[in-house]
């Protein structure tokens, strides 16, 4: 239908004639001539068209991106209508022929290259349109290409790619489930999975040795700009493989995404942070290395001032936490500090400004004995949250990446990718009922030397695993697993579930460890996460073709939706309506 594509024609094709393909971005009358922009998924080119011709007069009644079919001749643009910007800029196609593919209607709900000012659901019911300009679709093929490498570096490196269930069975130790009642089984239901995870382990006791999956992931819990009910994740298990082995691969991995795709070399080997480390130097267990400040513990000075505020939080056992700008900020600019402290949850910002040996704010005259501490260090403004340490810490380490572009000492670079793996994390933590449960899942094993722990001071045991963070957003995590049925058994023990409700949830899995589980340990990388930082995109709706609002529903299909009644009697499925007050 076509010989060459919208925005490949160069220098080299003048004087050919060409068969183009794409919709009408526009169409302009220049005094005795008129132009028309023709665009595919390659870029657009200029058609000239000859005024007072049958051409002109189709171009001028066909509505803006309908679907054409022209033919023409390849010349070279005049000097003065060169556009520089254009990879076609150099030529333009004298329209000989145009046929209307599909007239598109006369009205649409918005142009292409106007999406980013309409609101998101009306970008998401006509996301098509959306998806005809470069932004999207410029993301949605780097995503292409994202998986294209990975697929390539895992395979080179012997993995197979397997493809697990997606009608599998609900564990109740996760997140919410999306349930698939059965028509064959009355009553029972099929979950979506949340992830791989047991499939993958029973992968390894097959022999599979080294597994990859692009899977689709499923969970019905309360969305954010970073989660979606439905998500795709990067899915590896290995076996024969510790800790080191895995944070070495997915390591190698991503250097050679990144130089192959962004032409960004990254530096080798990741820093590594025990959780306990991040949370106390940067308030956050996802923290992002490229803020030039850390969070500090200034308890000790800050209980030899003056300050009432201080002493009492301390004498509370509390703490006070503080950040060290090297910079003189102004009063408006510690101002807004300070309202942004207080929507992250602090009561109130203290802060000191110090030039020399003079001090400004709040605390410059309730120094005393502390003074020493705070005023050493040359022209520095001090920020300081005083109370329950961890919180304090939360709310400074939030507040770093505001008070650094205050201070002027970092600036936003999306081009920028600072990494880090998080470490020794505890194994379990207790829920707001008090019920102790695991902090990622019960499939991961316990550090060797914490194991005689699990029945007497579970809150103590640290867990074999690991997230991978970037630029402050959790990519992913990983662990090594329980391979050994008695020890798995163990810690469904130490989370109250005793061995006989343990077989009937876990039995496959169970079964499958006791004959012959290789030690393995994997990981799962949000897709989705990783595409959307890469291009420097804030939301990873802007890396799917076809997301979700954060109501989880679909403005293009309108979906969830009600079904027939006949389909609902198939399942044996009766609908009771909600009353006022939620009564049933």
């Amino acid at each position: 239908m076509r010989t060459h594509r919208c925005g490949e024609l160069r220098r080299h094709h003048i004087g050919q004639r060409v068969t183009l393909c794409g919709w009408l971005e526009n169409f302009r009358h220049h005094g005795g001539v008129a132009f028309a922009d023709l665009r595919d998924r390659w870029g657009r080119v200029q058609i000239f068209v000859e005024p007072n011709t049958e051409v002109c007069e189709t171009l001028q009644e066909t509505p803006i991106e309908s679907v054409l079919k022209v033919t023409g001749i390849v010349r070279s643009r005049p000097a003065k209508d060169i556009n520089p910007n254009l990879p076609t800029g150099e030529v333009e196609v004298v329209a000989e022929t145009v046929e209307v593919l599909n007239a598109a209607i006369p009205s649409l709900p918005f142009p292409p290259k106007d999406a980013h000012t309409v609101e998101t659901a009306t970008r998401l019911r006509y996301r098509y349109l959306e998806m005809r300009h470069p932004p999207l679709l410029d993301a949605l093929i780097f995503r292409h290409r994202v998986m294209t490498r990975i697929r390539n570096f895992l395979n080179a490196r012997d993995f197979v790619e397997v493809e697990t269930p997606i009608l599998t069975r609900s564990t109740p130790e996760g997140a919410r489930d999306y349930l698939v009642p059965s028509r064959i089984h009355p009553g029972k239901f099929y979950a979506l999975p949340q992830s791989p995870q047991l499939m993958k382990q029973i992968l390894m006791v097959g022999g599979i040795e080294r597994y990859y999956q692009i899977a689709r992931c499923f969970r019905d819990e309360d969305l954010r700009a970073d989660r979606q009910p439905e998500f795709t994740q990067l899915d590896l298990e290995i076996s024969f493989a510790d800790e080191n082995d895995v944070m070495s691969l997915v390591e190698e991995l991503f250097c050679d995404l990144f130089e192959a795709l962004l032409e960004i070399r990254l530096e080798r080997p990741f820093a590594r942070l025990a959780v306990s480390e991040a949370l106390s130097r940067y308030g956050t267990d996802a923290p992002d290395l490229r803020v030039p400040l850390e969070v500090e513990d200034v308890t000790e000075a800050a209980v030899r001032t003056d300050f009432g505020i201080f002493r009492k939080a301390v004498e509370s056992g509390g703490a006070v936490k503080a950040l060290r700008l090297p910079a003189l900020l102004s009063r408006k600019q510690v101002d807004a500090l300070a309202n942004k402290a207080v929507e992250l949850g602090a009561k109130g910002l203290v802060w000191l400004r110090v030039e020399g040996d003079k001090a400004a704010g709040p605390l410059a005259k309730h120094l005393g004995e502390g003074g020493d501490f705070f005023l050493k260090g040359g022209s520095v403004t001090w920020l300081f949250v005083a109370g329950n340490g961890e919180e304090a810490a939360r709310v400074l380490g939030q507040l770093r990446a505001h008070a650094a572009s205050a201070a002027n000492i970092w600036k936003n670079d999306p081009k920028q990718f600072r990494f880090v793996w998080i470490v020794d994390w505890p194994m379990f933590e207790k829920d707001e009922e008090g019920r102790l449960v695991p902090l990622h899942h019960p499939f991961t094993q316990p550090h060797p030397d914490d194991i005689a722990l699990l029945e007497k001071e579970p809150l103590s045991v640290r867990a074999r695993s690991y997230d991978i963070v970037l630029n402050g957003v959790e990519l992913g995590g990983g662990s090594v697993r329980n391979h050994l049925p008695d020890l798995q058994l163990r810690v469904f023990e130490t989370m109250g579930i005793d061995r006989a409700t343990a077989h009937q949830r876990f039995g496959f899995l169970l079964d499958a460890l006791a004959m012959g589980a290789p030690p393995h340990a994997g990981i799962a990388i949000g897709l989705d996460r990783l595409c959307a930082l890469m291009l420097g995109r804030s939301s990873i709706r802007d890396v799917i073709a076809f997301p979700k609002t954060t109501s989880a529903s679909c403005p293009l299909t309108g979906s969830p939706a009600p079904v027939e009644p006949q389909q609902l009697d198939e399942l044996h499925i009766d609908i009771r309506q909600r009353q006022e007050g939620g009564a049933t």
